[in-house]
């Protein structure tokens, strides 16, 4: 199970105040809160910060480094961003991590470079040149195409974190069944793939958000789900995912939901 934390995002009111002023005292509070927390990795994005984004993520891998070794997930719309991350982001407890590439010619040609001269893991989203999936066999297809054309440049499975794209419930009833149904079809194709997902956009739109989340966090681990990108400071969420592991037989002598216990994450 890899946990990808998400709260360094200058779409955040907070962190982008905290990066326009260089607050490091604040974003590096930040880190050591998902660091402490679960998270396995740093995701680092400023991709809000319009004409500033290479300077601010410069800033901000340099700034989080000073208080962690934890290996980070550099996220941006720009090539020229991620590259800039990239080249600070250090390697001694674990990969580099980008987020994202798509199966959209122009983003996949500008992202795959990177992957292989870094020796990076990637997050793949399912979206294609014709949009983004509606159905698991759309998912399915869009996945097989990235997973394919990766093997082709030499990227190791092991290394791949497909994102079946979760979207809206609210938009559509059905869309949660489809995406448990193409993480499924997926696992079983590419047993050595991995996938990851922004969970909380399955609740978009609906009361009780909360509910909806850890639910999904449920049925997605269940059906081949080992990745998220959350809030790892969620107490109630990091604890479903402990208990869940556990109940799937994923957890060696349930030591990582006692240890969740022994934190206070069920009180």
């Amino acid at each position: 199970m890899l946990i990808i934390g998400e709260l360094i995002n200058t779409s955040r009111k907070a962190i982008r105040e905290a990066v326009e002023t260089r607050n490091a005292a604040y974003i590096q509070e930040v880190a050591r809160q998902q660091e402490a927390a679960g998270a396995n990795y740093l995701d680092v994005n400023c991709g809000t910060m319009v004409g500033q984004e290479i300077e601010c993520m410069e800033w901000l891998v340099n700034t989080i480094q000073e208080v962690t070794d934890m290996p980070l997930c550099i996220d941006s719309p720009d090539e020229n961003a991620l590259r800039a991350g990239l080249l600070l982001a250090k390697t001694a407890n674990g990969k580099r991590m980008i987020n994202s590439t798509t199966a959209e010619e122009k983003r996949y040609q500008a992202v795959i470079p990177l992957v292989k001269e870094f020796n990076a893991k990637i997050v793949a989203l399912c979206i294609e040149d014709a949009g983004m999936p509606e159905t698991a066999e759309d998912r399915l297809r869009i996945a097989s195409k990235l997973v394919d054309d990766m093997a082709k440049e030499g990227i190791a499975q092991d290394d791949i974190y497909l994102d079946p794209l979760i979207k809206p419930l609210s938009t559509n009833d059905k869309y949660g069944k489809s995406v448990l149904d193409a993480i499924y079809a997926i696992k079983k194709k590419y047993p050595a793939v991995h996938l990851t997902c922004g969970l909380s956009n399955i609740s978009y739109g609906l009361p009780n958000r909360a509910v909806l989340n850890r639910l999904f966090v449920v049925q997605t681990m269940t059906v081949g789900m080992d990745g998220y990108i959350l809030n790892p400071t969620d107490k109630a969420m990091m604890g479903v995912v402990y208990a869940s592991q556990a109940l799937l037989g994923n957890d060696r002598y349930c030591s990582k939901y006692l240890k969740a216990h022994r934190k206070g994450l069920y009180e």
